[in-house]
């Protein structure tokens, strides 16, 4: 079932595809995040000798497998395919509105968590849960990582995902 969605909250929108949830997920993606809990925070880092921000994170696990995604959250956001929050699986990408729509993402890993590189006063990559208050009024959406797509190009000038 493929249909068009605008981006939720952004100035602005483009159609995206909805793709329907795989058995399971990319639990790969879900567990090689999992495994990088503790790693530092930096803002523009992308790996572990450097340390992580949100996006760098994702631009790590999923270049691990040969996926070679935007390494900005706003780039990720408007290239890659939209997912309905009920069919998230672990490996797709929660997006959150902190600073602007779409200035934070982490991965799904089932149960309601993700991991993320929240900002240099947690200073860490960290599990959350989306049933917390701060996380769940500031969702906004969920991409899917897919092969098939081929997005090596930012087309956003801000990589920020800090947060205040």
């Amino acid at each position: 079932m493929l249909s068009q969605l605008t981006g939720c909250a952004s100035k602005e929108k483009a159609p995206l595809t909805v793709l329907p949830a795989p058995e399971g997920g990319n639990r790969i993606a879900a567990n090689d995040a999992l495994q990088l809990r503790g790693a530092p925070y930096v803002y523009g880092g992308e790996s572990p000798s450097q340390g992580f921000d949100c996006s760098g994170l994702v631009y790590y696990v999923y270049n691990r497998q040969g996926l070679r995604l935007p390494r900005d959250t706003q780039s990720l956001a408007r290239q890659l395919p939209a997912v309905q929050p009920e069919q998230r699986q672990p490996g797709d990408l929660l997006f959150f509105t902190t600073e602007r729509p779409f200035s934070h993402v982490g991965i799904y890993i089932g149960g309601e968590q993700f991991v993320h590189a929240p900002s240099s006063r947690t200073g860490q990559v960290m599990v959350s849960d989306l049933r917390q208050p701060y996380w769940r009024e500031r969702f906004i959406g969920v991409r899917r990582p897919v092969a098939r797509y081929s997005l090596s190009l930012n087309d956003s000038d801000n990589t920020s995902c800090r947060l205040n």
